[in-house]
């Protein structure tokens, strides 16, 4: 729809919403293709709504006169004289009440432990996540069945594994009830997105962040800086669909086969292991998700001057993988602590028995710690179960 002219004489205001976990992700595209107009975040999907993009033609009185208007409708909406019905009185702004949402949240109620969390996680602020996380796995207790719940809590394990709050298995947790809610509801357009994101190159529509480099880059020619975002988006976010499964060809030589490595237990380095969806069909492909991570607890930090950081998957018996092994590679500069990640992809035999399959891998990485200046070459050997359902 043509908007620019009626925005210039002032007869429009443009206001946009997305439905996005990472906020500054909308902040980098809004600055990239050059978007002036006011654009708010609906992490949660408060408004409930289930496919976009969803236009709505508001008048001057705030009331929703279209939605999805023709050009035809949109341009007749403008020429529209003014309301001549009284205009309400402005709502003060301000946060809500948080103490009186809590009280009210523990006398109980359908959807009261909700409403609080909802609240909290808008404006609670980081260091209550652990509390927004408390707030919505009560509201999942009482009503276990409502979609609108899993996904909010599924959202908020997301966002405190962002953060320095983050628990481990928090974003393992978050698929799971992002699974949750489009088994609920699985017309669900937003939520199967937010799952999609983090999934198989085969359940993907489209690549999801493949653009940022190519929008840093062109906001940097323009002689501006872009928009820091405060988490990269990873391999299964910038992944293009993928029309069939490619299992690697046999003949991968395995970095350590005999184990001989020392192993690290995760007092250098943190890894979480996640896998998206949690649960396959027989025949159905899941994303396996390594995030390695030095701990800052004893000043553990990456070594650059020695090999990059390898993993081995190990499928389980019978799964093929599309790759067996892979490899972050090293910034410049002889150390760092940047969070690294690697993926890939496992599927299940056609005839897989209904049951828990165990995915594991291992990594093998230099790592140094402050304390003691000590920089070794370690193992480290992780595992994730995955469901098969029929």
């Amino acid at each position: 729809m043509k908007t620019l002219e009626a925005q210039r004489a002032g007869r429009l205001q443009v206001v946009g919403v997305i439905q996005e976990q990472h906020p500054d992700r909308g902040r980098l595209f809004m600055q990239w293709k050059r978007m002036d107009w006011p654009v708010m975040v609906d992490a949660l999907n408060l408004g409930g709504i289930d496919v976009v993009p969803v236009a709505y033609a508001i008048d001057e009185l705030g009331i929703v006169r279209l939605v999805n208007p023709s050009e035809a409708e949109f341009q007749a909406f403008l020429r529209s004289p003014e309301p001549t019905a009284a205009r309400p009185p402005p709502v003060p702004a301000g946060p809500p009440d948080l103490g009186h949402l809590r009280d009210l949240s523990r006398k109980g109620g359908i959807g009261a432990w909700r409403a609080y969390a909802d609240a909290l996680f808008l404006w609670g602020g980081e260091d209550q996540l652990d509390q927004v996380v408390e707030a919505y796995e009560k509201a999942a207790e009482a009503e276990p069945d409502v979609g609108a719940t899993q996904f909010r809590l599924g959202s908020a394990y997301r966002r405190r594994d962002d953060s320095k709050s983050r628990r481990p298995g928090d974003f393992q947790r978050a698929v799971g009830h992002w699974t949750r809610a489009v088994e609920l509801d699985p017309n669900q357009y937003i939520w199967r997105r937010r799952l999609q994101q983090y999934g198989p190159r085969l359940d993907k529509p489209y690549p999801f962040y493949d653009w940022v480099d190519a929008a840093r880059r062109e906001i940097r020619t323009r002689g501006e800086e872009p928009a820091p975002l405060a988490v990269e988006p990873g391999g299964a976010e910038i992944a293009a669909p993928a029309e069939r499964f490619e299992p690697i060809a046999p003949g991968a030589k395995e970095p350590d086969p005999g184990g001989r490595i020392t192993r690290d237990p995760g007092r250098l380095v943190e890894i979480e292991v996640a896998v998206v969806p949690p649960a396959v069909k027989p025949g159905g492909v899941a994303r396996v998700h390594l995030v390695f991570r030095p701990n800052p607890a004893v000043d553990a930090h990456w070594n650059n001057e020695g090999s990059p950081l390898r993993a081995w998957a190990e499928p389980p018996p019978g799964w093929t993988a599309d790759r067996l092994e892979g490899e972050a590679p090293s910034p410049r500069g002889t150390v760092s602590t940047e969070t690294r990640e690697l993926h890939f992809e496992v599927r299940s035999p056609e005839q897989a028995r209904p049951g828990e399959a165990v995915v594991r891998a291992y990594a093998l990485y230099y790592v140094c710690e402050g304390a003691t200046g000590a920089c070794l070459y370690r193992r480290q050997d992780v595992s994730r179960p995955v469901d098969v359902r029929p």
